[in-house]
């Protein structure tokens, strides 16, 4: 698969601070690329490269398969951007910033308007004033805008904040469709983490400007899957009967003797029988789901 985006040790210095340290990663298309990370972690320094508003200190960058900054430049005609908050006209109709943009941006024909307006959910309201807009329409204008010219990459930093749950479910499928239907690539950053889980192919994870891991979908939802904690009298002969009868290796022995036993392949009550039965003492059996918020603390703590 192709890539759209490739960094290689990506760095961006100012005098006081290193927003991103030493960078490295692949955005291939037809990705959702889900940026996790705290404030300060360096999330919109990343987008601010990708989109041109800002240059790196050091390192590569690749867009589009271009390597030099005038190349990348219009390259950027292919991609849409939505970088804090959204730029729009207040005084003009939701109709005349799209008008705006479209002749900004050099597209022909007013058709485009109509079709894009209607694909964010704005059409019916297009005579409105921004300056009378609600947040969540306010952010669905940004979009509208990021949209104009049918871009290839979209660059999406918090485009959720504010929204309420309605308006964050009507962003999170207008997003999807246009992932799966058009094949734009999105790269997205947000603070709900639990609405990226619904959303991301591949998670990056930020700490202090550095990337702490670049991981599937797949391979985080299999590392926070459901897992059982098991507090046994003996835990070297517990885990020698998981291994023996159930052929179950994939568990850790915690420093107080509890059993993490992840990868379920039984259900709970087996993994206690097996104790019992063999005159093991259980003292406590919990089951637990790692959360996408659990897995980057413990990410970042091992950062630090």
């Amino acid at each position: 698969m192709e890539n759209i985006v490739e960094v290689k040790n990506l760095t961006k210095s100012y005098k006081t601070c290193t927003a991103l340290k030493q960078v490295s990663l692949n955005i291939k298309r037809g990705e959702i690329y889900g940026l996790v990370g705290a404030n300060g972690a360096g999330k919109t320094t990343f987008l601010k490269i990708l989109a041109g508003q800002i240059f790196p200190t050091e390192g590569e960058l690749v867009l589009f398969g271009a390597h030099q900054q005038r190349e990348q430049e219009n390259q950027r005609k292919r991609t849409g951007v939505i970088i804090e908050e959204p730029g729009f006209y207040p005084q003009l109709s939701i109709e005349g910033n799209l008008e705006y943009y479209r002749l900004q941006k050099g597209i022909p024909g007013k058709a485009v308007i109509e079709e894009t307006l209607k694909t964010v959910g704005l059409w019916e309201v297009r005579k409105k004033k921004g300056k009378t807009l609600s947040l969540g329409m306010k952010q669905r204008l940004g979009l509208a805008i990021a949209l104009m010219g049918e871009p290839e990459l979209l660059l999406l930093d918090e485009p959720i904040n504010g929204l309420d749950p309605s308006g964050i479910i009507e962003v999170r499928n207008l997003l999807k469709k246009l992932n799966q239907e058009k094949n734009i690539t999105i790269i997205i950053s947000s603070h709900i983490l639990s609405e990226l889980e619904q959303l991301a192919t591949v998670y990056g994870f930020l700490g202090k400007g550095t990337l702490l891991e670049q991981i599937s979908a797949k391979a985080l939802h299999e590392k926070c899957g459901n897992y059982l904690d098991i507090m046994v009298s003996d835990a070297e002969m517990y885990t020698m009967l998981l291994e023996k009868q159930f052929s179950h290796n994939h568990y850790l022995v915690l420093e107080d003797g509890t059993v993490r036993i992840f990868d379920l392949q039984q259900e709970p009550e087996k993994y206690s029988a097996l104790a019992s039965e063999n005159g093991i003492g259980l003292r406590a059996m919990t089951l637990k789901q790692n959360s996408l918020e659990d897995y980057y603390m413990n990410l970042a703590k091992e950062g630090k």
